[in-house]
């Protein structure tokens, strides 16, 4: 019986109107992102606010490149980090994953921060 491949991130350096990071999940056919303006926390405990996007293409997941003037988010974008993940826990306000990256390893906590508004996340890396 063949076993379902890991689901992939990736972590965009994107250097738009304002440089920030772009932090996607590869989850039901879909790259669901967060924009993310200081980074993924380094440090285990630290916390860092995820601003949720709209979906991406799974295609999306190895670009790199220059989003010409005029189109949406233009700017050059780098690749940061990529890998594979294992997932925990995924609800509509928590989500949990391992990442196994080759600058970030370990676990990440998303959880919805209400008091902020509907799109706003603290992404929590969790002791492992």
């Amino acid at each position: 019986m063949k076993s379902d491949p890991q689901p992939r991130f990736v972590l965009h350096e994107h250097f738009a109107k304002h440089h920030h990071f772009d932090f996607r999940l590869e989850h039901g056919g879909v790259l669901v992102s967060w924009a993310v303006p200081k980074g993924l926390p380094e440090q285990p405990g630290e916390r860092r606010l995820g601003i949720g996007v709209e979906d991406h293409a799974l295609d999306y997941i190895g670009f790199s490149g220059t989003i010409p003037e005029g189109e949406y988010g233009a700017g050059e974008v780098k690749i940061a980090d990529t890998g594979t993940y294992s997932p925990a826990l995924w609800e509509r306000d928590r989500i949990e994953v391992v990442l196994h990256g080759a600058r970030y390893s370990g676990k990440f906590v998303l959880v919805r921060f209400r008091k902020a508004g509907d799109k706003e996340w603290l992404i929590i890396r969790a002791r492992d």
